[in-house]
């Protein structure tokens, strides 16, 4: 019997592309079923990978820059021109300028961290002359709402004596005033669309501070500040610009930059899997696949909530096709995906070891981790067809 197997994987964080992940899987199925057809659908969802993806999916320039990174210091970026027909369109990845790759374990503090390489990126595209930009927000290593971002744009955030606030997210609890008198004008001219995780919300128990400031290295104490600072931070939004990120699905993506892409950038916030799928052949893929197999570098009960394992796996069982998933750690509530289109999981991990070793034997890790998966389900297909 013939198998067709989709691998539709997102990247593991600080370990492995998109990419790698995809080819690591693709050489673990092989092992064990060599006479099967593999598809391949790296799926980015706005984090890393996703300029290069879609670079490479419409034939177009990946463009060297350096920019302010997110501690302040000079970083080698990139953003992306887009081939084909139609508006001339930029893709960047703030990951590229703001992620939290760029920032050392022991420096990760998101009460210092800025968003400003975001900003010099959007102007370098504008520089260019473009109709579109496509933002990517995922993977940051931020939590200023994209004030850095604003301030590269124009804007000018100000305590209550007039006096120009310090970058990151921490300083925002002085915040009083808002001037976007001196944003660039050019952005009025360009249709900027944001891919967001539409569950990341900017206040509130589930706001982008009590969810994520403790993965970027935030304490108790600095989630309490950073919380204050977002409150302050979209009241002084909507006094300046009438617009009201509070409540917006979606503003809490990346730190809080969906709430600044959408005050200072008059940006279009969407569900970042599903303008991503605009880009890629998915769909098509998916029709042709006897099984799924999906990867993240965790899966716990954070993943129902627009992360890829559960977006591809949605969409397959839709249609009737089984998605297994594959991660680096099953976390607390993982079994939740389960309810969402997972048929199974696993960890790549076989016993205990550091973290460093984890990173370090990624790829094999998967590609061990996808034989085995596979392998037992050759055994269900066997034992299926003697029934």
């Amino acid at each position: 019997m013939s198998l067709t197997v989709l691998i539709a994987p997102s990247g593991f964080k600080e370990s492995l592309s998109v990419k790698d992940v995809a080819e690591a899987i693709a050489r673990g199925v092989r092992r064990a079923a060599p006479h099967a057809t593999i598809l391949t659908a790296p799926m980015v969802d706005g984090g890393e990978g996703t300029t290069e993806a879609l670079v490479a999916a419409t034939g177009g320039r990946l463009m060297q820059a350096e920019v302010t990174g997110p501690m302040g210091q000079p970083v080698d970026s990139f953003w992306g021109l887009m081939g084909g027909d139609g508006p001339r369109t930029a893709v960047i990845e703030m990951a590229a300028a703001a992620g939290l790759s760029l920032v050392p374990r022991d420096r990760r503090d998101p009460t210092l961290t800025t968003s400003r390489g975001v900003g010099e990126l959007i102007l370098k595209a504008l520089d260019h002359g473009v109709d579109r930009i496509l933002i990517g927000c995922g993977d940051s290593g931020i939590n200023d709402g994209g004030a850095g971002m604003a301030r590269a744009l124009g804007a000018r955030l100000l305590d209550g004596e007039g006096r120009e606030l310090p970058e990151g997210g921490g300083a925002l609890q002085d915040l009083a005033q808002i001037d976007v008198s001196g944003l660039d004008p050019r952005l009025a001219g360009v249709g900027i669309d944001a891919a967001v995780n539409w569950h990341n919300m900017l206040l509130g128990p589930r706001g982008v501070a009590r969810v994520f400031g403790p993965q970027k290295g935030a304490s108790p104490e600095q989630v309490e500040q950073l919380d204050r600072g977002m409150t302050r931070y979209a009241q002084a939004i909507m006094a300046a610009t009438g617009r009201d990120v509070a409540p917006m699905p979606g503003a809490g993506a990346s730190g809080g930059l969906g709430a600044g892409l959408v005050a200072f950038a008059g940006a279009v916030l969407h569900p970042r899997f599903q303008i991503m799928l605009d880009y890629l052949d998915f769909d098509r893929l998916l029709g042709r696949a006897d099984l799924v197999i999906t990867a993240e570098g965790a899966l716990d009960a954070q993943s129902p909530f627009g992360k890829v394992p559960c977006e591809v796996a949605r969409r397959a069982e839709a249609i009737g096709i089984p998605t297994v998933a594959l991660a680096g750690t099953i976390g607390k509530g993982a079994r939740q995906t389960y309810e969402h289109g997972i048929g199974a999981y696993a960890s790549i991990m076989r016993r205990p070891c550091s973290l460093e070793k984890a990173i370090g034997e990624g790829a094999k890790l998967l590609r061990n981790a996808a034989e085995n998966t596979m392998r037992m389900l050759l055994v269900g297909q066997r034992l299926a067809a003697r029934a």
